[in-house]
């Protein structure tokens, strides 16, 4: 198959790497630093003590590389109106868009029940740019489970995991998604399909809304946020919040907070994307994450003090360092 991955950081640069070595067409879209290093050393992935070297054809237009079978986009938020203008030569009649990305996706509402499809994620897609160049009937949502870095340009640490849960918006799965999950498998990947995709992007999300943005306030891994008891009660407060905000749209990610703090125990000193990006003084992602979430939460009349005060904290200190617009 033809396959463009659109943003080979940490999570695109696998993706990339790991379906050509299994023979597919690959491509990425870069930019920067990032496509020099790929297109002058290949794109390197360090996975279990071992550095495999990829020949991919990279580029910063996707115009050269023509319509494929999929597009994985996977960059961060802040990066999407960038995609959405550039995605549309990729596109042919029958090409596959997957959104592999951390936080609320900006086509949440489009096949919930919950407000029968009319509901948009303004905060996400201002002005609906993002579903006119991406729209929700080409699109598979990926969820990611799996802990990867970008330590150098072009180069790709994968510390653990390989599980990706695919699947269409409402459950609405086509032979579109199962002939992708069935590529990732043989690629390496723990991938499997599911008809409620919307419920695997709140459960990831329960973590990401939590961790990344208190990590990146504290400058601590998440190690030290669980050991610290005033900081781990603030965590589960979170969550509880984000917890209800998605039942009352009808996904409930059906896990108690403990349990999602067991998970992330169990990864040990690891560092939140978001402290990552911070310390690389990179923009960060908090819109997907905090302000998508609050606007759902607006929607949906829910309370939700602790996540406002979290959007709050981590927009300023963003601010503060020139790492938020």
């Amino acid at each position: 198959m033809k396959i463009c991955v659109y943003g080979a950081g940490a999570v695109g640069g696998m993706v990339a790497a790991w379906l050509a070595r299994a023979g597919h067409e690959v491509s990425v879209v870069a930019r920067g630093e990032n496509l020099t290093a790929i297109r002058r050393d290949g794109l390197k992935v360090v996975s279990a003590g071992k550095e495999e070297v990829f020949r991919v054809a990279a580029e910063s237009d996707a115009s050269r590389l023509g319509p494929q079978d999929y597009v994985f986009v996977s960059v961060k938020g802040q990066s999407l109106p960038e995609v959405a203008a550039g995605i549309g030569p990729l596109l042919g009649p029958g090409t596959g868009v997957v959104t592999a990305m951390n936080g609320v996706p900006w086509w949440f509402f489009d096949r919930l029940a919950f407000g029968a499809g009319r509901l948009r994620l303004e905060s996400l897609d201002p002005g609906g740019k993002l579903s006119r160049a991406m729209p929700t009937d080409r699109i598979v949502g990926c969820v990611v489970h799996l802990a990867a870095s970008t330590p150098a340009p072009g180069v790709v640490s994968h510390n653990m995991g390989t599980r990706l849960i695919l699947g269409e918006p409402g459950g609405r799965n086509t032979a579109r998604t199962q002939r992708l999950v069935d590529a990732l498998r043989a690629a390496g990947f723990d991938a499997e399909a599911t008809t409620f995709i919307e419920k695997e992007f709140w459960v990831k999300l329960l973590g990401n809304l939590s961790f990344n943005p208190v990590a990146a306030l504290t400058l601590a891994t998440a190690d030290r946020l669980i050991a610290d008891p005033h900081v781990k009660a603030y965590l589960v407060a979170i969550m509880r919040e984000c917890l209800a905000i998605g039942r009352a749209v009808g996904v409930d990610a059906d896990i108690d907070p403990e349990a999602r703090i067991d998970m992330a125990r169990k990864l040990g000193r690891f560092k939140p994307s978001t402290l990552q990006d911070m310390e690389a003084g990179k923009r960060l992602e908090l819109d997907g994450l905090l302000t998508g979430t609050l606007e759902i939460a607006a929607k949906a009349g829910v309370a939700a003090p602790f996540i406002e005060s979290l959007c709050g904290l981590a927009r300023l200190r963003a601010e503060s360092t020139g790492q938020y617009p």
